[in-house]
């Protein structure tokens, strides 16, 4: 099923009873979603950009893709560095910015410039009874009070399918660098990083990728603006860290190519063994890759997130003491048994339970998602 309107969609929900699996350009999908498949591929088009105010709203169902040209033909950007996992995943398809926002998903630059739902002004939805929900003017009387950008942002479609969203874009930086240090241990990146993000230099990607197939381990730290302005805080920032070791500058066509690399984790694409996603804080991120053990793992946020490669079936979550693992990639099987998504508390479950009651009572959307 693909309607073309919002309308069209509205009477399709109320008038099924499901369940429907949402599907965008099905380059993210990760839980394991149960009935009919409904596309938003049918919604898509750009009804507002005005690129004085850094404002954009188009369709849910609209490519990343077009939604990237449109904004790099006015210099300007989405400041939260979409990743693309169609690689990582295997699969073929083409992202949709609904399913950009309906993830939540968020780059190396998350950690600085803000996620995805940050950058979200509003968005317009189908709920479970077939009710258009919108920000701003009439809402039903029972979602009043709530932030239904935070909600819609990261329920992978769990609470309804959207059907536009509106978004704050971004100039684009004149130019970038990376700054390269090899040798470091785990510890010492962690150290190096939280340095550089704790400077006033302006560090928008920290990322460390340890030693590999013979290569060795690089810290990466990224700058990006004005050239003089990144040329001043490069240096600056390179006597800064001066103890930690010299420094290859990537210039910004070769800076480009290796940030992307990181943001779509393209260091596993090719590789045998399960993905997992662990959100922590710095501190602790070399202790529990050290816990794990995996086969191999790379660390970006400045060591908030590591992403891990893991024989097939492994279940690690018994050793993050501080942090929480959501299972990317994995046979089907095993996604099964393991759980893709980090299990809630008994409190955080039940808000999560009555959120999807309020909004979707029939369970239509998404089922069995998110557990």
């Amino acid at each position: 099923m693909m309607p073309k309107t919002e309308q069209e969609l509205a009477e399709l929900v109320a008038g099924g009873s499901g369940p429907f699996r949402i599907a965008g350009g099905g380059t993210r999908t990760i839980g394991l979603a149960e009935g009919e498949a409904l596309s938003t591929r049918g919604l898509s088009g750009v009804k507002l950009y005005e690129p004085g105010s850094l404002t954009l709203v188009v369709g849910a169902g609209t490519l990343l893709s077009e939604v990237e040209e449109l904004l790099a033909r006015e210099g300007q950007r989405l400041a939260f560095e979409a990743p693309s996992l169609g690689g990582l995943l295997g699969v073929e398809g083409y992202s949709t910015i609904g399913g950009v926002v309906a993830a939540n998903a968020s780059g190396p630059r998350r950690m600085v410039a803000g996620a995805a739902r940050d950058f979200s002004l509003g968005v317009r939805f189908v709920d479970g009874r077939g009710e258009v929900v919108k920000n701003g003017g009439r809402v039903m009387k029972n979602v009043t009070g709530y932030d239904l950008v935070k909600l819609m942002s990261g329920s992978h479609g769990t609470l309804g399918v959207l059907s536009e969203v509106s978004l704050k874009t971004q100039p684009m930086p004149e130019t970038q660098v990376s700054l390269v240090y090899e040798g470091l241990s785990a510890d010492r990146a962690v150290a190096m990083m939280s340095a550089s993000l704790g400077s006033p230099f302006e560090v928008s990607g920290a990322s460390h990728l340890p030693e590999a197939g013979g290569a060795a381990a690089r810290t990466v730290l990224r700058l990006e603006g004005f050239e003089k302005s990144v040329a001043y805080r490069s240096g600056s920032l390179q006597a800064l860290l001066a103890p930690f070791g010299e420094a290859a500058v990537l210039e910004i066509t070769d800076s480009e190519a290796l940030w992307l690399g990181i943001r779509d984790v393209q260091r596993f694409t090719a590789a045998e063994g399960d993905v997992w996603r662990i959100s922590t804080q710095p501190s602790t991120a070399a202790d529990i890759v050290a816990a794990i053990n995996p086969l191999d793992a790379f660390y970006d946020w400045g060591g908030g997130l590591i992403w891990a490669l893991t024989s097939s079936g492994t279940d690690i979550r018994a050793h993050i003491k501080n942090g929480h693992a959501t299972l990317v990639r994995a046979a089907e099987a095993d996604k099964r048994r393991l759980g893709v998504f980090p299990p809630e508390n008994a409190v955080v479950a039940k808000l999560s339970e009555g959120l999807r009651r309020q909004f979707d009572p029939d369970a239509k959307f998404n089922r069995g998602m998110m557990g």
